[in-house]
């Protein structure tokens, strides 16, 4: 007698892992698809249920064979699945796989020609005949040049089962491994297309102090700043934060248009006029805090990282308001400083240029 066919999302995430462990390409392809169909009916507490069930093949399936499982799970996280119970395995297998593609330009030096990804049976079995040939005079055995080659075609598609979670702050404050992660990824940013993502969101600063002296005005702020991707971003931010009643205490100016702090944060990306900068920004030692730089580069003054806004000696503008759709940022501010503080502060920088 047969049983109950899998219909909830948990049901068919465990057929789909048993499945791709045991190498069953016709269930795997049977359960995907119903997964699939599944989704977007999915209510939030069964799209978190159905994560875990993939563990074991997330663990155990081999690079070349896991893309599109990976695909699946940015999905589910994207549909809204709490990533959580995934992230370490995750972390672990782009890590490794960035790691492995890392020492690709050694093997395929010893590969005689250009190397592509196979994709038919005959184009496989010639590029596994090239690895044999070629691993020991690369100073590997047969299996681990195949995983270094399988790592080189397919870790960018498992690079987006990163990207999704990671905009989300409880994500990336609990995502282990952050520093083999972010080495991996900075190694191969020239290499891999979608890690040069990875390693921005790697980048990103939550929780952090931020001290911002304006210059003109002698004003000085306490503020905290989580999931800003740029500077570019975080331009846009401070002014729509700052700007404002001057008889609070805040800066005098036009604050950025709607559309404008839209785009910063969760609205269209590309404002129909661009974006306008209001200010000039610098670090504490006088250097230009460049817009295409992260919060990350700007340098700390003690345990804080220091903001001098002066007048823009130029206009300038940008077209995109944030690098990852995704990402809600926060730019808070804490307090005002009192004007012997704020001093005491300004008396640690650089004079105007």
């Amino acid at each position: 007698m047969f049983g109950r066919a899998a219909t909830t999302l948990p049901e068919l995430c465990t057929g789909l892992a048993e499945a791709v462990i045991r190498l069953d390409t016709k269930a795997s392809t049977r359960n995907y698809r119903a997964i699939v169909d599944r989704l977007l009916q999915a209510e939030p507490g069964e799209l978190n249920e159905a994560l875990p069930p993939l563990l074991p093949a997330l663990e155990q399936v081999a690079f070349g064979n896991g893309a599109l499982l990976a695909t699946l799970v940015a999905g589910l996280i994207e549909q809204g699945a709490d990533p959580l119970p995934v992230l370490p395995v995750l972390a672990d297998r782009v890590s490794t796989g960035l790691e492995l593609a890392a020492q690709f330009g050694v093997l395929s030096e010893k590969l005689d020609g250009p190397v592509t990804a196979p994709t038919s049976a005959d184009e496989y079995k010639e590029l596994r005949e090239r690895l044999v040939r070629a691993a020991p005079q690369a100073g590997l055995s047969v299996g681990e040049a195949g995983e270094i080659a399988q790592a080189w075609f397919t870790v960018n598609d498992w690079i987006p089962s990163l990207l999704l979670p990671l905009q989300q702050k409880g994500a990336r404050q609990a995502l282990p491994g952050r520093d083999r992660l972010t080495a991996a990824a900075a190694s191969m940013t020239t290499h891999v297309e979608d890690a040069v993502w990875l390693f921005g969101l790697l980048e990103v600063l939550d929780d952090e102090p931020l001290l911002v002296l304006h210059r003109p005005t002698s004003r000085a702020y306490d503020l905290t700043i989580s999931g800003v991707s740029d500077n570019f971003q975080l331009h846009t931010l401070l002014a729509a934060t700052l700007i404002g009643d001057e008889s609070r205490g805040l800066l005098p100016g036009e604050p950025p248009e709607a559309a404008w702090i839209a785009a910063a944060t969760d609205g269209d990306l590309m404002p129909a006029n661009g974006i306008r900068g209001q200010f000039y920004l610098a670090d504490a030692t006088g250097e230009t805090i460049w817009n295409e730089g992260r919060p990350a580069d700007i340098p700390l003054l003690g345990d804080h990282r220091l903001i001098v806004l002066d007048p823009p000696p130029y206009e300038r503008s940008w077209n995109l308001g944030r690098a990852y759709p995704l990402m809600l940022p926060e730019v808070v501010l804490n307090r005002i400083l009192p004007a012997d503080e704020a001093t005491q502060w300004a008396s640690r920088v650089a004079p105007a240029a």
